[in-house]
């Protein structure tokens, strides 16, 4: 089996939940107290994914970069090298989608080809969203966006791990073409 080890980075505003979601996907954990993140914070997590017919044992090296507007001109520089991005918003705050546009472009200055997901995430926030049905405006909206990045789309919920893994694999097979 093909071993490789691929950088991965988390993006998105504040309070997106970034951290949460590595936590989860990482550590199969989740913690509802708040701590800003700072400059970046790596993890690792290796898992077998499929892709072209082909299984391959993969790292994710996964680098939680702080979301703060203060933090941006140094984002770049942790860009370099990345495979792909989680691109994340919360659906409680629709707004945090307008920024991964630009966070995408950041990515693909540095590497043409990284491969994105774009994740509506805190899910189980959202009044009559039924455990991830995929309805109402932030949702079609993340959808447009991940369809114009050529992404995939995903809901998840750090809180519940609902798609979590998910997200993950799918940007790991992603990487891997």
């Amino acid at each position: 089996m093909e071993t490789l080890s691929k950088k991965i980075c988390m993006l998105g505003d504040f309070a997106v939940g970034k951290t949460s979601l590595v936590r989860r996907f990482v550590y199969d954990m989740f913690d509802d107290s708040y701590i800003s993140t700072i400059g970046v914070k790596v993890s690792r997590k290796p898992l077998v994914v499929v892709s072209d017919d082909r299984a391959v044992d993969l790292t994710m090296m996964l680098w939680d970069l702080a979301g703060s507007e203060e933090f941006s001109q140094m984002r770049s520089a942790y860009l370099r090298g990345a495979a792909g991005a989680l691109l994340v918003y919360d659906l409680t705050r629709p707004e945090t989608l307008a920024s991964l546009g630009d966070y995408s472009h950041q990515v693909r200055q540095t590497t043409a080809d990284a491969a994105f997901v774009v994740v509506a995430n805190k899910v189980d926030l959202v009044p009559g969203s039924d455990n991830g049905v995929e309805t109402g405006a932030a949702i079609l909206d993340g959808k447009a966006l991940a369809d114009t990045l050529g992404a995939a789309f995903v809901t998840t919920s750090a809180l519940s791990g609902l798609n979590v893994e998910d997200a993950f694999r799918q940007l790991g097979q992603r990487v891997v073409r």
